[in-house]
């Protein structure tokens, strides 16, 4: 299988080959997060975590601007053929730091 990668995540949105489950609908609506938003979230994106081991696809979180100035995290997963959309969230200060790039450290 393909390494999951951010060129890789470009070519297959690019191609369209794009899996949204229900879930990840749902929560666009609550959050209202449109799907062309994740898209260019990921074309424009970076990969900031990765989640190798993840089940049931290795999975990675994308940092990406959107609207011109909204940050958006968007986490997706790859099958070998399909990048699955599993979920995205606009974060918050509270769990990132200031450049929403690295997570806070509990204490």
């Amino acid at each position: 299988m393909e390494e999951l990668n951010i060129n890789n995540i470009r070519r297959l949105v690019k191609e369209n080959k794009l899996r949204w489950t229900r879930h990840v609908i749902v929560r666009l609506l609550q959050r209202d997060i449109s799907q062309s938003d994740i898209k260019e979230c990921l074309q424009k994106g970076e990969i900031i975590e990765m989640y190798e081991k993840s089940y049931p696809y290795p999975s990675c979180l994308v940092y990406g601007i959107v609207k011109g100035d909204k940050i958006l995290h968007t986490v997706v997963g790859y099958d070998g053929d399909n990048l699955w959309i599993i979920t995205a969230y606009y974060p918050n200060n509270m769990e990132w730091e200031n450049n929403f790039k690295k997570r806070r450290e509990i204490k």
